[in-house]
């Protein structure tokens, strides 16, 4: 059961890394422009969303071993 819930969180972090990526690298003219004060508090930086892939493949890694 633990297992589950540990591999659950990890789709769902892994999800949303991807996403952000995504939006970081192809469609971060289009948040800006829809998303305006959002935009401003919580920019999308290609760095920042890359690491943030980094980091949620490594915890993937360290639960799957």
């Amino acid at each position: 059961m633990l297992m589950i819930i540990k591999e659950i969180i990890f789709y769902l972090l892994l999800i949303d890394s991807v996403g952000s990526n995504i939006a970081a690298w192809f469609f971060n003219e289009q948040y800006k422009q829809k998303f305006k004060w959002f935009a401003k508090r919580v920019p999308l930086v290609k760095g920042w969303c890359i690491w943030y892939l980094v980091l949620v493949l490594w915890i993937g890694y360290l639960v799957y071993f």
